[in-house]
């Protein structure tokens, strides 16, 4: 269950629902960061650009270990 309020899959419509039938297809099911952005499925575009930004310039061991230090550093479990 999340923390924050998010469109369950089934109360999508429009653009959520594209987005979320296409996840579905690619994944089997609708993933956690989908539905993090489900209060504005616009803004995931953004970020897509600005993880690929950042990703683009590391090698993925190194991405990879900044990302779980700073998991880490945060407290995220997940």
């Amino acid at each position: 269950m999340a923390f924050i309020r998010t469109i369950p899959e089934e109360q999508a419509e429009g653009l959520l629902q594209q987005w979320f039938q296409k996840e579905k297809e690619a994944n089997g099911y609708v993933p956690n960061y989908a539905q993090a952005f489900s209060l504005n499925p616009e803004a995931y575009d953004a970020w897509k650009k600005l993880i690929g930004s950042v990703r683009g310039r590391m090698r993925l061991r190194r991405y990879e270990l900044v990302t779980f230090a700073t998991a880490l550093a945060l407290g995220c479990t997940y």
